[in-house]
């Protein structure tokens, strides 16, 4: 199976590229499943951050939410039984985070520098990663379990104010995450958590909340979800992520037609101060092999020692159509 994602971008450079996002074989066996290739592998459950989602590179230059990712070369070995799932990945080939370069949007003030990226293995990109996970449901609870040892996908942006440009290191890391997800009826509660140890003081993490859905408004066959999610990083101001102690609420429009119609609507505030995220993400299918999505974003209030200041005069609107075939 191929997916591949090509970008041009007229005014960046840098955001122009051509990924393979998964090209792999898989070969089933009657107690095991193993896949070779370049994969893509999703961990979660939250709808608003994705905590512990890690075996994929996050592609910056598609979309800041972190939801696009670059294709993984793996070797992934599964056994599924009735007592859940253990999953066994080998990651010989590491995937540096793309950015947009210097005319692009959104980015930072100052460019990251993907030339002269930084490893603390001496392995560089060739560094053996390896991630386990468990996975099993008990009665109306899900939940996953990995531990993950290998370079970091997130890196130290380091500033090298001689060239003016943030220079990316890759540490080390061990990291042991949770997902789980209980279903009580119209009640779906929602957790992820994760610690990390490698780079810097060790620090825990987690993302959790509820998600309430209407079924049938109006008379109609459209659902409503109704999202709350809290989030909290104990490296407060020292974290990588923005979302440190967020509070996050959101409106989800399932319309049930034939076209798959969506329409997701949410408010991310900062506990501590006044910034606030707001985004719209819509979609739906029109005529045979077509598919049209919109996305938008906009920010307010946010102070300076926010992390995300720098982007504080970047609202965006994006239009997306696609042709499948």
């Amino acid at each position: 199976m191929g997916v591949d994602t090509i970008l041009k971008d007229s005014a960046d450079s840098g955001r122009s590229h051509v990924d393979i996002r998964e090209l792999n074989t898989l070969i089933v066996a009657d107690a095991w499943e193993l896949r070779v290739g370049l994969g893509k592998v999703f961990w979660g459950v939250t709808e608003f951050v994705h905590l512990v989602d890690i075996i994929n590179q996050t592609d910056l230059v598609e979309d800041l939410d972190g939801e696009d990712k670059l294709g993984q070369p793996m070797i992934h070995f599964s056994i599924p039984g009735e007592w859940g799932v253990f999953d066994f990945f080998l990651l010989p080939g590491f995937r540096e985070r793309t950015y947009p370069g210097k005319k692009g949007r959104l980015r930072t003030a100052w460019k990251v520098d993907t030339d002269h990226a930084v490893y603390e293995s001496d392995a560089g990109e060739h560094h053996m990663d390896v991630a386990l996970r468990y996975s099993h449901y008990i009665g109306n609870t899900d939940f996953g379990v990995y531990h993950f040892s290998g370079t970091g996908r997130e890196p130290v942006l380091t500033p090298d104010r001689e060239a003016q440009v943030l220079q990316p290191y890759y540490p080390q890391i061990h990291q042991t995450g949770l997902d789980l997800q209980v279903t009580t009826g119209p009640w779906l509660v929602k957790l992820e958590a994760l610690h990390r140890t490698g780079h810097g003081d060790d620090f825990w993490a987690c993302t959790g909340g509820v998600e309430y859905t209407i079924t049938g408004i109006g008379g109609t066959h459209a659902d409503l979800g109704v999202l709350g999610e809290f989030a909290y990083d104990d490296r407060r101001e020292k974290a990588s992520s923005p979302y440190e102690n967020d509070v996050m609420f959101g409106l989800r429009l399932a319309v049930n037609d034939m076209a798959g119609s969506e329409v997701l609507i949410g408010v991310i505030n900062d506990v501590e101060g006044d910034g606030r995220i707001v985004k719209l993400e819509a979609g739906r299918r029109f005529l045979e092999n077509w598919k049209v999505e919109l996305e938008a974003g906009g920010f307010s209030g946010i102070s300076r020692d926010d992390i995300m200041y720098e982007l504080r005069g970047d609202d965006y609107m994006r239009l997306e159509v696609f042709y499948y075939f």
